[in-house]
């Protein structure tokens, strides 16, 4: 046999071993930055990643969401994209205004952004000009909100931390135009991976819009893994979207980890239109008197869509209100995952929390998991948490074609006005107008 014939019995790296040679490339290349105290953080967060490794479903938290397909893939960490403004347009919301910031393949696109909004108002510069620019104060806030420790996601963007979105709004300012960060992955020339991370501080008695939305461009595969650290200050008031449509060959998981303090309010968002496999986390602390925190969800996945979402309201103080509702609506051989927490601290007494996950499975081979969680150490509480998973409403489809509405029609409607109670919270016009346009698109049977 020739030498050329014989078999090439060089391992082949897995994704974990091509990440820790990502990350000393990366390392390499900063010269006096890899001593300054942001990149220990970095340095402890790849030290955690390492000792963890990827979670498997043998960890509760994962029971659900099996990330081998994922894991079992080569991607380029620092791909290239020569996207054009042109080549974005088919992406636009229509009559949305505002402050639009682009990242690609996890790079900001200064070339396509457009900041607005005066410095007086607020600040806004990617995460890599902050850590130069404002480093006391992106070290005040990085990874003191998303622990690591225990989530090797977390951990894994924490060590890649390089670039997304820096917002500091001052005491007192309030930002007249919302806050938009489209994160693009271009795979149309190879599989991508890109890490944000986000720093979103609101100052005493500010207020402030902000969106985050995700799309994929190309057939090749994408994994996106950020995390948004946002900090509320006292009588601060934040709104936040998040708004996902990409492709079957997308992996994301998110994980957005806020810090009340008192008589803040926090109101969310999240629609998830399609994607492989999403996995969104939204951990809430309320860590201050008389807060609000409000979260809303929609999922539609169909195909082989498996969307995961995980709550967790912690209630650390006394006399705060938490609201949750979340609804899916699940087609095909489609997957959903809901686990929704909440803890009541010992010292939270007076505290309102309410929790309610609903959908409607629309074929036998669809398959809905949920698991709501209550877990209260103080006695004077209201609290509450349920979760439904059906079909259509039978007698309603019956009465709508009894009235001559033809079944499929009736179904769309049936199913567009549940979806219509979360889209109806979101408060940006522009963004309710294309979701409804686009969720009644996707329901049209």
């Amino acid at each position: 046999m020739s030498k050329t014939n014989q078999p090439d019995n060089t391992p082949v790296p897995t994704f974990r071993d091509q990440l820790l040679a990502g990350f000393r490339a990366s390392e390499e290349r900063m010269n006096g930055e890899s001593k300054s105290a942001l990149h220990q953080v970095r340095r402890a967060a790849l030290q955690t990643f390492e000792t963890l490794g990827f979670p498997t479903i043998k960890h509760e938290e994962w029971k659900y969401s099996n990330v081998a397909g994922l894991i079992n893939k080569a991607y380029e960490l620092e791909q290239p994209s020569a996207l054009t403004a042109e080549e974005l347009d088919v992406l636009q919301i229509p009559n949305l205004s505002g402050n639009i910031l682009y990242f690609v393949n996890g790079q900001y696109r200064a070339d396509l952004s457009r900041i607005v909004s005066p410095a007086s108002e607020v600040q806004i510069l990617s995460f890599r000009e902050a850590m130069s620019e404002q480093s006391e104060a992106v070290g005040a806030y990085f990874s003191r909100l998303a622990d690591f420790q225990d989530n090797a996601f977390t951990a894994l963007n924490t060590a890649f931390a390089f670039d997304g979105v820096f917002i500091r709004v001052p005491d007192n300012k309030t930002v007249a135009e919302p806050i938009v960060m489209r994160f693009i992955n271009d795979a149309r020339e190879a599989n991508v991976a890109a890490q944000p991370r986000n720093l979103i501080i609101a100052g005493r008695n500010a207020e402030v819009k902000v969106i985050e939305s995700y799309r994929t461009l190309g057939e090749q595969s994408s994994f996106t893994n950020t995390v948004t650290e946002v900090s509320v200050a006292r009588d601060a008031r934040v709104e936040y979207y998040k708004v996902q449509n990409d492709t079957e060959q997308a992996y994301h998981i998110g994980t957005t980890q806020v810090r009340q303090a008192d008589s803040s309010l926090f109101y969310s968002a999240t629609v998830t239109l399609n994607g492989g496999f999403v996995r969104n986390n939204l951990n809430i602390v309320l860590d201050g008197e008389h807060c609000e925190a409000h979260m809303y969800g929609l999922y539609i996945p169909n195909g082989r869509q498996h969307i995961d979402n995980h709550t967790l309201v912690d209630h650390a103080k006394p006399n705060s209100y938490s609201n949750e509702l979340y609804k899916g609506i699940l087609e095909e051989r489609s997957t959903g995952v809901f686990n929704g927490k909440i803890f009541v601290r010992p010292d939270a007494q007076k505290t309102n929390a309410y929790q309610s996950c609903k959908n409607v499975v629309l074929s036998p081979d669809a398959t809905m998991n949920t698991k709501p969680q209550l877990e209260i150490y103080a006695d004077d509480v209201k609290c509450s948490h349920g979760t439904t998973t059906g079909k259509l409403n039978e007698e309603a489809l019956f009465y709508m074609q009894s009235r001559g509405i033809p079944k499929q029609q009736a179904q769309t409607l049936l199913m567009y006005a549940f979806a219509e109670d979360v889209l109806n919270k979101i408060k940006i016009d522009p963004i309710r107008e294309y979701l409804e346009k686009v969720v009644a698109q996707k329901l049209a049977i």
